[in-house]
């Protein structure tokens, strides 16, 4: 079952983009956004499933480099 995770910018809180993982990321995972740009996960948050629903939801904190 693939996790679908939302992609978060920790220096604003808001969300970058939605990305799907085969499986739970671990909190070091290092992968490319949709821009291109490498980024490696800081912290993963884990939420309670909407009642009714399987899938919690997840969300990925990751920290952009500022554009020079």
């Amino acid at each position: 079952m693939s996790i679908i995770a939302t992609i978060m910018n920790t220096a604003t809180g808001r969300p970058i983009q939605k990305m799907k993982f085969g499986r739970m990321p671990k909190p070091w995972v290092t992968f490319n956004l949709e821009s291109g740009e490498l980024v490696t996960a800081e912290r993963i948050d884990v939420g309670k499933p909407a009642p009714g629903k399987f899938a919690a939801p997840v969300d990925i904190w990751v920290t952009l480099k500022p554009k020079e």
